[in-house]
């Protein structure tokens, strides 16, 4: 049985340091309708602010919400999120973990990586071969494997592609959220209500015809091509910037991939990885 959802919400998310971030970007697909973005109070996401808007919105209609950071590290192949610390060994623990260390101001975490646990991070060539570092969820591996593409580790915190700022400010979001909304796969598939699961917005763009590693869209035209190949009326808002059409473009594929049952169901997802690494939704 798949999950019955009236809202899908996509959030391009952002770990850069600061209270208000331009890169945070949200949109809602309802009905059957085009996505719209979801305005900001003030006009500028904080990552506080997302999470109070999540918990509000999941009370209104059952919704999908996806995020796109990683919900955890790697655990499964080296036995520990940072081995050699005494860190805790389940994704919920590990969230409440990083919230209790890190005194970042709007849920940050970049004493984390740049302090507290800094020999786990690679910053560039003086932290030696930066291969050593490149540990992947069992997820991630198995993404590559089907020739999804290599997904960036939460270890590489150099370069503007890193996500290691983005997903540990995450997991404070999560820590902050799990209490009101249940969190996939840490969590069961809830029988109603709203559901929080980590997405790819590449996926989203790779199943609306984008090719690989052109997946963002920089203009109204590219997006509501996109947005045509997955069957969606043209958005026709404002111009969003690269994080909003990657974010309407992904509640648009949401709304459409939630009910197939496969995706909930991937076959390398067991009870360890559930509890431990988690899952990006999307990935077979």
């Amino acid at each position: 049985m798949t999950p019955r959802f009236e809202r899908f919400v996509a959030i391009d998310w952002s770990g850069a340091k600061g209270a208000r971030h331009k890169g945070i970007a949200v949109a809602a697909c309802e009905g059957g309708g085009a996505p719209a973005m979801v305005e900001a109070p003030g006009g500028v996401w904080s990552r506080i602010d997302v999470a109070d808007w999540v918990i509000e919105a999941a009370k209104d209609k059952p919704t999908l919400f996806g995020f796109d950071f990683s919900f955890a590290p790697p655990f499964v192949a080296r036995g520990g999120y940072l081995p050699g610390e005494a860190t805790p060994e389940s994704g919920p623990d590990f969230w409440a973990y990083v919230d209790r260390i890190c005194e970042d101001i709007d849920l940050g975490a970049a004493s984390l990586l740049e302090s507290t646990h800094r020999r786990h991070f690679y910053f560039g060539k003086a932290d030696g071969v930066k291969a050593d570092f490149m540990h992947n969820r069992v997820c991630e591996a198995h993404y590559n494997a089907g020739g999804g593409g290599k997904p960036s580790t939460v270890y590489d915190a150099i370069g503007a592609a890193q996500v290691a700022k983005a997903s540990f400010a995450g997991m404070r979001l999560l820590h902050r959220v799990r209490p009101h909304v249940p969190i996939w796969p840490f969590d069961p598939l809830p029988g109603q209500g709203s559901l929080v699961v980590e997405i790819y917005t590449s996926i989203a763009a790779r199943a609306a015809g984008r090719p690989k590693g052109r997946t963002k869209m920089r203009d109204m035209a590219a997006l509501n091509d996109a947005l045509s190949v997955l069957g969606c009326a043209p958005y026709a808002g404002p111009a969003p910037d690269d994080h909003g059409t990657d974010a309407l473009l992904t509640a648009a594929w949401m709304r459409g991939a939630a009910g197939r049952s496969a995706l909930w169901r991937p076959t390398p997802l067991d009870m360890q990885i559930a509890a431990t690494e988690g899952w990006t939704f999307g990935v077979i």
